[in-house]
């Protein structure tokens, strides 16, 4: 059976090169026993290596061109359970029993990557790891910090939530067909912050509103939630804008809500 044809608005990306498999693979170090999810896995590159190192592995996959693909790959291994939705959709606490920490493991789309790591932190409790390819560019967005040209909101939300650490660049090459873009595989590793935050509702909140007009200050980015005395009672200038404002200086203007 052939590779099957890679479809732009899933946003696919085949990986095959092997040398990088195997460097995701002893990155992960898979062990029997463990409650590993794949998404995305496409037509197995991955999956096949990942089912040879542990006896069952749950796969999210929308496409359901390369189910086919995929359990050819897979030599029809009766551990490998086929979950067919969307990863933005997907309840990832009910694919393993409530005990169990979950270990996370993909190629993302590169067209939902962003979405899917905002739906994914919904589960931080329930997750021991996550070991992503991503666009280099949504990497260094992830690991970034205060006053880096990449920070943004999704490196607050991760910088609260989990210790990130960018593991190494994967070349266009690797990839079938080669993406316009660099790559590189990311780990997280859920953990509480060494902050206060007192509602993460509220916290998410006033993230997303400061970086929603990022180029305005503080002052008129979070007008609706905030006086600017309240930010200078948290410690920070209200002249300031968002991407000079760390996790934990965040948490002290939302924990300003519930004074």
């Amino acid at each position: 059976m052939s590779e099957p044809r890679a479809k732009k608005h899933f946003g696919q990306h085949f990986l095959h090169d092997p040398y990088v498999i195997d460097r995701i693979l002893r990155t992960v170090n898979p062990q029997p026993g463990e409650a590993i999810i794949e998404i995305g896995p496409g037509p197995g590159a991955l999956t096949a290596p990942l089912l040879k190192r542990v006896p069952q592995l749950t796969v999210v996959e929308l496409d359901r061109d390369v189910i086919p693909h995929l359990r050819e790959a897979c030599g029809n291994a009766p551990g490998l359970n086929i979950v067919m939705a969307d990863a933005l959709k997907v309840d990832y606490a009910a694919l393993a029993p409530p005990d169990q920490p979950l270990r996370l493991v993909g190629n993302l789309p590169y067209n939902i990557s962003t979405p899917l790591l905002f739906h994914l932190l919904g589960f931080a409790d329930r997750v021991q790891d996550m070991h992503f390819m991503l666009q280099k560019e949504v990497v260094d967005r992830m690991c970034a910090g205060a006053d880096d040209d990449a920070y943004g909101r999704l490196s607050v939300a991760l910088a609260a939530r989990a210790e990130v650490v960018h593991l190494f660049d994967v070349g266009a090459g690797a990839f079938r067909p080669p993406p316009k873009v660099e790559s590189a595989v990311v780990r997280l590793r859920p953990r509480k912050p060494d902050f206060v935050i007192d509602d993460w509702k509220t916290f998410d909140r006033v993230v997303g509103a400061a970086f929603l007009m990022r180029r305005k200050t503080l002052t008129n980015s979070l007008r609706q939630l905030l006086s600017a005395d309240q930010i200078r009672a948290a410690g920070i200038d209200p002249q300031w804008r968002a991407e000079r404002v760390s996790a934990a200086q965040f948490a002290a203007l939302a924990n300003q809500l519930s004074v």
